[in-house]
C-alpha cells in the first residue's frame, strides 16, 4: 500500500513537534492535532523514539 504525500507529511510534522515538546501540555497538543490523521500507535510510536523514516517505510512495505 502506497503511503499517501498528506500521511508522510504528517508524520514528519508530528515528529518535529513532538520533538519540539517541552512540556505534557505541549504533548497533549500535538496529540489532539495529529491522532484523526495518524492515529494513537502511530503517535505512541512517535513519541518513544521511532523515527518517521521507518513509520512511513515500514507502512509502504506490502504485507505477504
Amino acid at each position: 500500500m502506497p503511503v499517501g504525500a498528506d500521511y508522510e507529511l504528517a508524520v514528519r510534522e508530528a515528529e518535529k513537534a513532538l520533538s519540539a515538546a517541552q512540556s505534557a501540555g505541549d504533548v497533549r497538543n500535538v496529540w489532539k492535532r495529529y491522532t484523526g490523521l495518524l492515529g494513537h500507535r502511530t503517535l505512541g510510536r512517535l513519541l518513544l523514539g521511532r523515527s518517521a523514516a521507518e513509520l512511513v517505510a515500514r507502512r509502504d512495505t506490502p504485507d505477504d
